[in-house]
């Protein structure tokens, strides 16, 4: 997703507030607690259970198919590390409650075994991003090539089939494991890089493994069960009214027939609403924004110049016409924003290590000065002495890397034909390069960007092939391998800092994320391929499941093969100035700090509703609003459960979509269809079907 990159702090306040972590200096040693407890940790072959290992792979598929739904209907994940952590804690406490009182619990649980089921499951559903389902492999197939004027010939078409989807991501999905390994020391120990999302996994798995934080522990799973419940029994009961198009609750015109026509409309999504409820208040605000400023505002003036700007004869789904300028605007602020983040992080990249390197000092992280001198706290010691104990040779990195990166070139050219072993060479050349910055830059900021070097392949690559050669595939294809590497490489590298400090040997963590890893490149595709043959109208704009950003990313690659050609009248100049809109906000959010940011939308998440449409910015704001009232109510309590609760709506409504997969795999439709009709064209049904 795009807007997944900026992640929330609530993660954070969950971690300190809701669960007893401080992280206001450590001022009480969390290491020393735990030793008062008499805790050893484990071997790292004892960390890596085969209890962990089944717990993993069973909570791989319900976030697989969590994420999976997300990514094929607006894009917008947000961050499931908490979710995870916590329902591995819940199903590996009540697995060794049973055997303990059975007696024959032959190994406790600990909080590294916890961290390596988070790891794992965070690793196996991330593939459900990366691997393109909603973007750049879907955007290969001829269900999206339709739905595009230009380069949708045999030579730029690749249909979805389990087979090969599986192993590309086989190999193209390890290496990014490898290529960060032998920095795992600099990054963590010498640079202390941050990583917040990783920093607040650890503090919630450490106040876990507490007394007072398995208690809380237990409240916060019981709060998921009981929203869970609710999400998937609330999206049982809405299937019986969605018997035909346009049908049911998720079609329901809340403000409105007219506002309905302009996607604004509550479509009682639990999910998005519990997604809402974690995102930020800023994401979600500039969603609305932009739903206001795209569907209220813009399309609605450039519909009236139809028969002027483009034909009055072009269908809906054309690109030269209406189509054409909510795509191509989507894109440039999407560019747009990913060019400045990506030139900002790079850029304090580069003065980060500068910095480093001539005072050979702690890096200064969100603007604060190092100080001369820096007091190691005995946890730091405690820490660093266990994560440098079990060494991952870097020579086993660097021939991982080389091995791997061959079989991937002789074997990528055989899936994708237009995409040269050259090609690959090349990016294989460049990608540790850019894997270290995405790694070092999350550090620094916790944003990913690898959505955004996907871009750059694409563009570079596509590009490169030239379009008799299907340089459309080719450059999606490209995308796939760039996005997979750096991404992989950043999620490794936060998992290392939440394995730091829970004590998780690099080895187990190491593992543990390799394991996810092929898990993920098993699951994510069964899971797509599920929907894909599930859903008759998948893929379809307007439909349960648009996939919106597979026609974003194919449009991009004919953009970097084609150039304008495929633009309507006017687009271009609206291109530009959004583009340059997108840069100039986020450059003034930088000017004028966090006090007055918080009140500046953001461009790439105001972009998101340009597309798809408004209904879901709305799910979002009332997700939003419950949690501010929630928080005006009672703030320890909100802050203690409201992640719990959302991630419930989430799972909840989100594994409801295997059984409505496999009764749509069995034929079985729904007995009723609920929709809404104006006063107007009601009796003009009333007198059809009552003629007399």
């Amino acid at each position: 997703m795009e807007v997944e990159q900026q992640r929330s702090k609530k993660d954070d306040d969950l971690a300190t507030n809701g669960s007893g972590g401080g992280t206001e200096e450590e001022e009480v040693s969390v290491e020393k607690i735990f030793e008062a407890s008499h805790e050893v940790p484990p071997s790292w072959q004892h960390q890596l259970t085969f209890r962990a290992l089944i717990v993993s792979f069973i909570l791989a598929i319900l976030f697989t198919f969590v994420v999976m739904k997300l990514n094929l209907t607006t894009g917008i994940i947000p961050s499931l590390n908490i979710s995870a952590g916590l329902l591995g804690f819940f199903f590996v406490k009540t697995w060794t409650k049973i055997l303990n009182k059975a007696g024959v619990l032959k190994q406790p649980f600990t909080r590294q075994e916890n961290t390596v089921i988070q790891t794992c499951v965070v690793a196996s559903s991330g593939i459900a991003f990366s691997g393109g389902f909603g973007s750049y492999l879907f955007g290969m197939s001829d269900i999206v090539a339709k739905q595009s004027a230009e380069a949708n010939t045999a030579m730029n078409i690749k249909n979805p089939h389990l087979g090969w989807m599986i192993g590309f991501l086989f190999v193209v999905s390890f290496l990014g494991l490898f290529s960060v390994v032998p920095l795992r020391k600099i990054m963590i120990v010498d640079f202390k890089l941050t990583y917040p999302s990783g920093t607040a996994t650890a503090h919630l798995i450490n106040s876990f493994h507490t007394p007072q934080g398995a208690k809380l522990a237990k409240k916060q799973v019981r709060a998921l069960g009981k929203f869970f419940s609710f999400s998937f029994l609330w999206g049982f009961f809405q299937w019986f009214f969605t018997s035909g198009d346009d049908c049911g609750f998720a079609n329901f015109p809340t403000f409105g027939l007219k506002a309905y026509e302009s996607k604004f409309y509550f479509d009682f999504s639990a999910t998005y609403v519990g997604v809402g409820m974690i995102c930020p208040y800023l994401i979600n605000v500039s969603l609305l924004i932009g739903s206001i400023l795209s569907w209220g505002i813009m399309w609605p003036l450039i519909g009236n110049q139809k028969g002027n700007w483009y034909s009055a004869k072009l269908g809906p789904s054309s690109l030269h016409g209406l189509q054409g300028y909510k795509v191509f605007i989507a894109i440039a602020m999407i560019l747009g924003d990913g060019l400045y983040n990506f030139i900002k992080v790079l850029g304090r990249t580069i003065f980060g290590l500068y910095k480093q390197f001539k005072n050979k000092d702690v890096l200064p992280v969100n603007d604060r000065s190092s100080p001369n001198i820096v007091k190691i706290s005995y946890d730091d010691k405690r820490r660093t002495e266990l994560f440098l104990k079990d060494r991952i040779p870097s020579w086993f990195a660097i021939t991982g890397y080389v091995v791997l990166a061959i079989v991937s070139i002789v074997t990528v050219p055989h899936i994708f034909h237009q995409l040269k072993w050259y090609h690959i060479l090349t990016m294989y050349i460049i990608a540790p390069v850019l894997a270290f910055c995405n790694a070092y830059g999350c550090g620094l900021t916790d944003w990913s960007l690898a959505s955004t070097y996907g871009k750059l392949a694409i563009f570079t690559i596509g590009a490169w092939a030239g379009a008799a050669n299907g340089g459309v595939l080719a450059g999606l294809a490209a995308c796939g391998v760039m996005m997979n590497i750096v991404s992989t490489a950043s999620d490794l590298m936060q998992d290392f800092k939440t394995g730091y400090m829970t004590l998780a040997s690099p080895r187990s963590m190491f593992l543990s994320q390799a394991i996810g890893t092929a898990m993920g490149c098993v699951i994510s595709p069964c899971v797509f391929w599920l929907f894909y043959k599930a859903f008759p109208d998948f893929g379809q704009n307007g439909t349960a499941y648009p996939a919106p950003y597979a026609l974003v990313y194919r449009n991009m690659s004919i953009l970097g093969v084609a150039g304008f050609s495929a633009l309507p009248k006017h687009c271009l100049m609206l291109c530009y100035i959004f583009f340059a809109a997108a840069v100039i906000v986020n450059g003034v959010r930088d000017a004028v700090g966090p006090k007055w940011a918080r009140f500046i939308p953001l461009p790439m998440a105001m972009a998101i509703p340009f597309y798809i449409g408004g209904y879901f910015t709305i799910d979002m704001c009332v997700g939003s609003l419950i949690l501010f009232i929630w928080r005006k109510l009672n703030k320890p309590k909100a802050d203690a459960y409201s992640s719990a609760v959302a991630s419930g709506l989430i799972c909840g409504e989100g594994i409801w979509t295997l059984p409505s997969s496999v009764l749509a795999l069995a034929g079985v439709k729904p007995p009723i269809c609920m929709k809404f009709l104006s006063s107007s064209t009601n009796m003009k049904v009333d007198s059809f079907l009552n003629p007399s």
